[in-house]
């Protein structure tokens, strides 16, 4: 169930008129009241004889009965309650005894005899608007003091009392949820999704990685959406507003939605927030002396999704600090941008699931603490750099490091959960936990291939070499040992620290290390989240060396030779 108290108005008359109308896109539907302050109300949608004229100005009574220096000028109260997608259709019984449920909790009508007028009009099966006016029947005003809060909480008490879904709690900074007209559009269209939606994960995309303005508005472009500017008279840009080509209004235009309609960071002002914070290019520029250098090519999606993983790592740490709220804000931010550069660059067989946790995640990216972006430069250019490194294929080296930046951000999105329930922030927590579930998913498909070479390379080393890594287990990680060698994922990590011992690494060392970064019993597979571990600490191939061969002036050539571990490790540092 979820209440919203609206802006209050000025006109008792327009916003009846709104109610009792055909809605914006013909969505309203046999409007008539369900209740009212006195159960005797006029209806106009029931009674012909009736009109909106005899409701206002039975509703406008006690307001005009004041003189007219004491009228409150927006004596107009407003609040709709709708259902949750999924609820069951409730009767007009129902409706009207949880109108009055809410009027009475928010103290627009207290039960003394006394209170504001209102009524409680249906327009469509799954929610009902309240319409007050702000003078009680002895002259004073309501106290309606946060009726909004009140009005939450009653409808907690509703949902478990009716059997309906239990909604968590908002905070005022969730996007602002489709109206019946776009849902009922978008169903008679076909989409999947409505357009508000559409165009809410276009902009985050466009957004994910962008260093300027400019970038962002050539993304939104790129993306074929109808982008329109307002301008000051000086030339400044004040704001945008953006649009799906197909979709139209009944007078045939398009139908554009400002940033801020999307969701409270894709304003202008909260985007130029995150692109003063600065970013660093992510293509390297490569001296050829004499002064003379060029910009190299983007890194490979596997070595972007590789570099992406060390600042992911120091997000979870953050987190987990409950350290500077500014800055951890800012790292959920850029995990939604993270994520968001996934979901546009990722493989046809994680696309679904990723794009789903991004979605999730995009409640989790923000609360009312104020994020400080600069904290988060390293984020947002891992993010950029995937979006530079284009799409990956999901398969081989893209796949094994797409697997190793998702069994980090597993950690990230539970960590954001954690710190979310710490702050009281109900929707942000369960919608972090939403998003990890979709990681998991995305985790599993895309961690098979490379974790099923990896153990059978394991099950081919010799007994003697399976032995010594056993006895390295159970020295430093003694009291995890034996579940690990139990584990499926076990011949993986042994055939990961074998290949950490050929690179030249101690694997005892690269073990304690991979160990303490975080705590291990709560994994699913101890061995698997070792390996990634491992993986990025020693920035190891997760197959077999192949033959390099590079392109170079016959001048500079080189003898081409088989890709060492070692050259993986130096490649890593340079991306990051």
């Amino acid at each position: 169930m979820i209440p919203r108290v609206h802006q209050q108005g000025d006109r008792t008359i327009g916003l009846l008129s709104y109610l009792y109308g055909p809605g914006t896109h013909e969505e309203h539907t046999d409007p008539h009241l369900v209740a009212s302050f006195d159960g005797a109300a006029p209806d106009p949608g029931r009674d012909p004889a009736t009109t909106l004229k005899e409701l206002q100005l039975l509703l406008d009574q006690p307001v005009q009965a004041l003189e007219k220096e004491l009228r409150p000028t927006k004596h107009v109260w407003h609040c709709s309650v709708r259902a949750a997608p999924g609820d069951r259709i409730l009767s007009d019984q129902e409706w009207g005894e949880i109108a009055r449920r809410v009027v009475a909790a928010t103290g627009i009508d207290d039960g003394d005899g006394a209170g504001c007028r209102w009524a409680a009009v249906r327009h469509a099966d799954d929610h009902i608007h309240i319409i007050a006016t702000l003078v009680r029947e002895d002259g004073h005003m309501p106290n309606h003091h946060r009726s909004g809060k009140r009005a939450q909480a009653e409808c907690r008490l509703i949902e478990a009392e009716y059997g309906l879904t239990a909604v968590t709690p908002g905070d005022g900074t969730a996007a602002k949820r489709p109206t019946s007209a776009e849902r009922h559009k978008a169903e008679r269209q076909g989409r999947a999704q409505t357009p508000r939606e559409e165009l809410r994960e276009s902009v985050r995309r466009a957004v994910a990685g962008a260093a300027t303005e400019q970038e962002f508005f050539d993304r939104l472009a790129a993306a074929g959406l109808l982008v329109s500017t307002r301008t000051a008279p000086s030339g400044d840009l004040l704001g945008y507003t953006v649009a799906l080509p197909g979709d139209r209004n009944g007078q045939g235009e398009p139908v554009f939605y400002s940033g801020s309609k999307l969701a409270p960071d894709l304003s202008l002002p909260r985007i130029r927030e995150r692109l003063a914070a600065g970013i660093k290019e992510p293509f390297a520029a490569t001296d050829l002396g004499e002064g003379d250098t060029v910009r190299s090519r983007p890194t490979s999606p596997a070595s972007a999704r590789r570099a992406a993983t060390s600042p992911a790592w120091d997000t979870a740490f953050l987190l987990d600090d409950q350290g500077d709220d500014g800055a951890a804000a800012a790292q959920l931010s850029a995990t939604g941008e993270l994520l968001d550069a996934l979901a546009k660059t990722s493989s046809v067989t994680t696309r679904d699931e990723l794009r789903l946790a991004a979605r999730a995640f995009e409640r989790a990216s923000r609360s009312h603490i104020r994020a400080q972006h600069a904290e988060a430069r390293a984020l947002r250019k891992a993010a950029r750099e995937i979006i530079y490194a284009g799409p990956s294929l999901g398969r081989g080296e893209d796949g094994a490091a797409t697997a190793m930046v998702l069994s980090t951000l597993l950690f990230v999105v539970v960590a954001a959960a954690r710190w979310h329930a710490q702050h009281q922030h109900a929707q942000q927590a369960a919608a972090a936990r939403q998003a990890a579930d979709h990681l998991r998913a995305a985790y599993a498909t895309t961690a098979h291939a490379p974790l099923t070479e990896l153990r059978h390379r394991g099950r081919r080393l010799p007994r003697t070499t399976r032995a010594r890594h056993g006895a390295t287990v159970r020295t430093v990680l003694p009291h995890l040992a034996e579940t690990m060698l139990a584990e499926g994922g076990w011949d993986a990590l042994a055939a990961t620290l074998n290949d950490a011992a050929r690179g030249g690494a101690d694997p005892a060392a690269l073990l304690r290390e991979a160990a303490s970064q975080r705590e291990l019993n709560s994994a699913d597979s101890i061995s698997d989240v070792l390996v990634w571990r491992l993986h990025h600490l020693a920035d190891l191939p997760t197959h077999a060396p192949q033959m390099t061969t590079i392109s170079v002036p016959a001048s500079t050539a080189r003898t081409t030779r088989p890709a060492s571990p070692g050259d993986h490790r130096r490649a890593g540092r340079t991306n990051r």
